[in-house]
Formats: structure tokens, sequence, C-alpha cells
């Protein structure tokens, strides 16, 4: 790679970039057991690490957005990075649960790579192109979540569960030198204050295609996140999995949403962002309600709930690319602040359904609340993507109505 901070950047380096956050966010998982006995706490404690290092990303992603409009996408992601590398230490040497879960909400400021390469792919191109841009920076991404946990498992059964976050401490700062090196600025049209980005909050809250694409992709990631919030407890208490095992159980859903930005990256651009969103609402609905179905039934073998979590990633890697570039193609001079705003949206309802997963499951129910908790997620996004079609068959028919 030939690094040059003054061009806009190479693909590598936005997958890199918008890597670290998930890898901050997933890696340590199947550490959670050891995190709770470590610290001598309970699992709900430990499942904050999740909800409130989601709730943090949320916040952020309200500031990234305007920030990056204002100041432009590189210096954000810098000073971004930096502070991420700072909440790892915290993490690494934490001697108290508050203390852990403080160096984690720093820790949030990963996403910053996230969000704003969305913007950077706006920046570059629109439309479906830009909905095309963005699934390949995802199916690379989507190795961060996919090998993380598997990783973080072994990590943790050979040197504890500390390793998992010397891991990221190492990827950020790699990613922080990435990005230095070669992301060149990309936002030609920086806005005059950040409070006139703030104050275009409600132009987009008014905007009915906005709201659409946001509440898609709130409630299809929704259903990746209660997974989050309670598949460790499903794997540790109810199929009795060790981290290394339950590292590998994660990998479906990765690999599913690798595939399925594999799938978006080659046909948006042929049959549109709506119908890509429906139909991968439509596979991760069929997913879920064999999962539940299966276990219905009576199945007690792993692979009844982690098999049917492939779909949920498959359809997520069609959905979220989708979402993302409409809801940055609503209003064009604020990408970067409708990325923030929709991401913010995204994250808190994300962080919500993590946390009434993790404090509402139990060794005695089993998977299937958590399963159903799901499936009513992705029903809600199919909702929004059918209300956001349907808006624009308004908008068409009110285009071609003859002038008078």
């Amino acid at each position: 790679m030939v690094f040059n901070n003054k061009t806009a950047p190479g693909i590598l380096t936005l997958v890199v970039a918008a890597a670290l956050g998930p890898l901050a966010m997933n890696v340590f998982l199947p550490s959670l057991p050891g995190i709770t006995s470590y610290f001598d706490t309970t699992e709900a404690n430990a499942q904050l690490s999740i909800s409130l290092y989601l709730t943090a990303v949320a916040f952020l992603q309200l500031v990234f957005g305007p920030l990056s409009d204002k100041f432009g996408r590189r210096p954000v992601i810098i000073i971004a990075f930096i502070i991420m590398i700072m909440g790892t230490i915290i993490c690494i040497v934490a001697t108290t649960i508050e203390m852990f879960l403080a160096g984690r909400i720093i820790q949030a400021s990963a996403s910053a790579g996230l969000v704003l390469s969305r913007a950077i792919a706006r920046d570059l191109t629109k439309g479906n192109n830009a909905a095309s841009l963005i699934a390949y920076i995802t199916m690379g991404m989507s190795l961060a979540p996919m090998l993380g946990p598997v990783m973080g498992g072994y990590l943790d059964e050979l040197y504890g569960w500390q390793a998992s976050f010397y891991l990221t401490l190492g990827f950020g700062i790699i990613a922080l030198f990435m990005v230095y090196t070669d992301l060149g600025e990309t936002n030609s049209h920086k806005q005059n204050s950040v409070k006139e980005q703030i104050n275009a909050y409600p132009e987009l809250l008014r905007s009915r295609r906005f709201w659409g694409y946001a509440i898609t992709a709130m409630f299809s990631s929704g259903a990746f996140f209660a997974f989050l919030g309670g598949g460790s407890l499903v794997a540790n208490q109810i199929y009795g999995l060790s981290p290394s095992q339950y590292g590998f159980y994660f990998m479906f859903i990765s690999i599913g949403y690798l595939l399925g930005n594999l799938i978006s990256s080659k046909i948006t651009t042929r049959i549109g962002i709506n119908q890509m969103m429906l139909s991968g609402n439509i596979v991760v609905g069929l997913g879920l309600a064999a999962a539940a179905l299966t276990i219905i039934a009576g199945s007690k073998h792993p692979f009844t709930f982690f098999g049917f979590i492939f779909f949920v990633g498959l359809g997520n890697g069609m959905t979220l690319p989708s979402a993302s570039a409409g809801v940055v193609n609503v209003r064009p001079n604020l990408a970067g602040s409708a990325s923030g705003l929709a991401g913010s949206l995204q994250l808190g309802g994300g962080a919500a359904l993590s946390a009434i997963a993790g404090y509402t499951l139990s060794s005695q129910n089993g998977a299937l609340p958590l399963t159903l908790m799901m499936l009513a997620s992705i029903i809600c996004a199919m909702l929004g993507t059918l209300y956001v079609m349907r808006v624009e068959r308004q908008i068409q028919q009110e285009l071609s109505k003859p002038n008078v």
C-alpha cells in the first residue's frame, strides 16, 4: 500500500477504520463469564459492558456526524481513535467493575470509524453506487466480528479475559496508523458551524423517508444486538458452551453477514436499495421463525439456535448497507449528520434490546424468548421498509401529476 494522506483513502483503510468499533464490541463476548468472576459481580452488571458501550456509541454518533461536517472526516477519526486507545488501556488495568465499565464507555469512540466511513462513501459516490461501496466496506469489516469472538474465546482460555483487550489495543494502534497516513480529507463542502448542523436535525426528523430508512436500520440491527445481550448467557447456561465454543458458534452470524454484504454489493445497483432491504428483512424473518419452531419442537442441540442465527447475519448484510445509503441520500448536504443521527437511533435501540435481553433471560426460560424478541424486532424493520416504499410511491405519483 502507498500511503498518502492528501488523497481519497484506499478501501482497506476504510475497512480497518470501520472494523475497529465492531471488534471492540464483539471480541470480548466469550469472556463475559470470566469478567463476571474476576470482578466478583453479577451477570447483569457484566452485561452492562455491552449496553453501556452501545449507549455511548449512540450518543457519540450524534456528535461525530456534525463535527465531521464542520471540521472534516480525517481529524475527527484520528482524535476518536486516540481516545479509544486510552479507553482500552483503562479496561486492561481496571480493578473494579465500575472502572472497567468506564473504560468501555470511553472505548466506544471507536465508532467514529464506522459512522464516518458511511459519510466518506457518500462523499466519494452516491445513490445505489454508495450502497454498493458501503457493502464492500462492511463486507471486509465483517471479518472483525466473525473472527474476533473466536480469537477472543481462545485467548480467554489461554491467557485470561484481558487478552482480548490487548488484541483490541493492537488493532486500534494499527487503525490509527493507517488512518493517519492514508485517509485524505473527503469532505469538500464543510459547513459553517457545528450548531448549524445540529439545527439541521429537525429537517431530517421531518423527512418521512429518513424515518423509514432509520427504523429499518434500527430494528434490523436490533435483532443482532438482542443476540449480543443474550447470546453468551444462552451459550454458557443453556447449552454449556466454553468461551472458545461460543466464539465458534458466533461465526455463523458473522459469516452470514459477510455473504449478505457480498450479495448486496453485487445486485443492489440492479434492484435498488428498497427491494434489497425488503429481501433482507424476509431472510431474517424466515430464519428466526424456523429457529423458534425448532426450539418449540424440543431440539436441545446448540445448532438449533446458533445455526439459524446465520440468517440474521445474512439478512442484515443485505439490508443495512442499503438502509445506510438511503439515510445519507435523504439530504446529501447533511450526510454526516444524517449518518450520525440514524446511527444514534440504531445503537440506542440496540442498547435497549441488549439490556432487555440480558436482564430477562435466565437458564430456566431457555433460548425461545430471545428468539421471539429478535423476530419481533425484524417484523418492525420490515414495517419500516414497507413504509419508506409507500412514501416513495407517493412522491413519484405527485411528481407524475401534470402541472395545471
